[in-house]
């Protein structure tokens, strides 16, 4: 038993550090993502309740069946005269139209059912139908724009924590330099050979370093937090893989102007304009009347006797005589509704559906544009990244040899400290030149897939 402890537990420990080996690439962030980000869940719930709300829409147009059970003890004193039941305060009583009042009083009972069914409305019930399907679909294709939009987020956080990371690199190593530097210097200094000048200035040369180091560290922490933000996890300190710092995408070729109209953004913007357009069709059918068709059916039960009114002693106050029902009547109609006022209301607002309408168009076609113009730009960085990732290397190895010339010459006093300084800059600035112009080539992929609405342009080149 102990030795199958031993195993269990060593199985354990080497599959938590194999899990905790295993580094984070930009597809995993995405898939992370786009299951743990809170407004993405946000929307699919949306979507969830605007398809309940298109069964709710239906389920509005059913007949009103309406039942009521209603018992009561009162006086029954008519009087000859008009009432109105104003806010349905009035009291319902009838009976006789007596010289004076009285109070004999007995129970009573109604119980009726009800039912009342809008037939036809002359084309609102469909409408409103398609108006509810519209907006269900609006929410549809905002959560496929939403989730869209955040995976270029998470691909453009996490390149932006890969380029920090690979700038905290190069100010380790400058800070190597820096601490090489130094030891020669003071090495120098204090046999005489320099003066000590020398080694005071490298030491500055060394603090400044660290600065750059710590400064390039709090970078690294402030990138890493918006990827973990954006992948809807607890900030941790991410291992993210390094492969694209090697690997340099292949298929950059101009795009096709036109793919900009299937950008998931463009088309939750049509989604607008449909529901708009929609709602306009609908206000147009609230001009026309609504036929509905109706039925009653109800039964009386009453302590008053039939011949009450001429002997007016003919009633009981026994409880079951006065509920039990003993007269019956059913109604049946057709009933035709139309407020001529709604026309006038209506017209307004249709005319400021339209004026809604038309604002959305404005806005469709300005964002368009603006996806239009940053695909032309893209393919500019893009061959304009190019050229600059071809350089970059060109410049670190003509820097590294420089430096390497001035630090050999410094050792044989053949150089100042000034010298070696500056080329200690010329390689620092190349270092770090090379590592941006490789992300930015990358980044620039990601910005031709964000205007053009295909994530695949970037994904497939990972």
């Amino acid at each position: 038993m102990l030795k199958l402890n031993l195993v269990l537990s060593l199985a354990v420990s080497l599959a938590t550090s194999t899990s905790f080996a295993q580094k984070l690439t930009i597809r995993d962030a995405v898939d992370q993502g786009l299951a743990n980000y809170g407004i993405i869940k946000a929307k699919a719930y949306y979507v969830q309740s605007a398809l309940q709300t298109n069964e709710q829409v239906k389920r509005d147009f059913w007949p009103n069946l309406t039942v009521v059970a209603q018992q009561d003890y009162g006086t029954i004193n008519g009087q000859n005269g008009p009432l109105y039941g104003f806010g349905g305060l009035g009291v319902a009583s009838s009976g006789a139209a007596l010289p004076e009042q009285n109070w004999n009083s007995a129970f009573g009972a109604l119980y009726l059912a009800n039912i009342n069914w809008d037939i036809y409305t002359f084309g609102r019930r469909k409408e409103r139908i398609e108006l509810s399907k519209a907006d269900s679909k609006r929410l549809e294709i905002d959560l496929q724009q939403e989730q869209f939009q955040h995976k270029i987020k998470i691909a453009a956080a996490y390149l932006n924590l890969l380029a920090s990371q690979r700038l905290q690199k190069n100010q380790q190593k400058n800070l190597d330099r820096a601490l090489v530097f130094f030891n020669i210097a003071a090495t120098k200094a204090k046999n005489g050979i320099l003066p000590g000048v020398d080694s005071t200035l490298a030491s500055a040369e060394v603090s400044r370093a660290k600065i750059s180091l710590n400064q390039a560290g709090e970078n690294v922490k402030e990138q890493n937090n918006k990827l973990t933000v954006l992948m809807g996890i607890n900030a941790t300190d991410l291992q993210i893989d390094t492969a694209l710092v090697t690997k340099t995408p292949t298929q950059l070729l101009t795009t096709d102007p036109t793919l900009v109209d299937n950008n998931p953004v463009l088309q939750y913007y049509k989604s607008r304009i449909e529901v708009g357009e929609q709602q306009l069709r609908l206000s147009n059918k609230e001009y026309l009347p609504t036929l509905s068709a109706f039925g009653v059916f109800q039964a009386r039960g009453s302590g008053f006797k039939s011949d009450y009114t001429t002997d007016l002693h003919a009633f009981t106050r026994n409880y079951w005589d006065g509920i039990r029902p003993n007269r019956q009547n059913y109604l049946l109609g057709l009933g035709i509704n139309w407020n001529i006022t709604t026309i006038a209301r209506i017209n307004k607002k249709i005319s400021a559906q339209r004026y809604t309408n038309d604002a959305l168009r404005e806005e469709y076609q300005t964002t368009a544009a603006q996806f239009v113009a940053q695909l032309d730009a893209a393919d500019v960085k893009i061959r304009l990244a190019q050229q600059s990732d071809i350089e970059a290397p060109r410049q670190v190895s003509a820097a590294q040899q420089a430096y390497n010339q001035k630090m050999a010459m410094y050792k044989n006093g053949l150089a100042t400290l000034v010298d070696v300084t500056q080329t200690l800059y010329t390689l620092n600035r190349a270092e770090t030149d090379r590592e941006i112009v490789h992300i930015n080539l990358w980044q620039s992929l990601l910005l031709k897939a964000a205007a053009a609405g295909d994530f695949d342009i970037f994904n497939k080149e990972l």
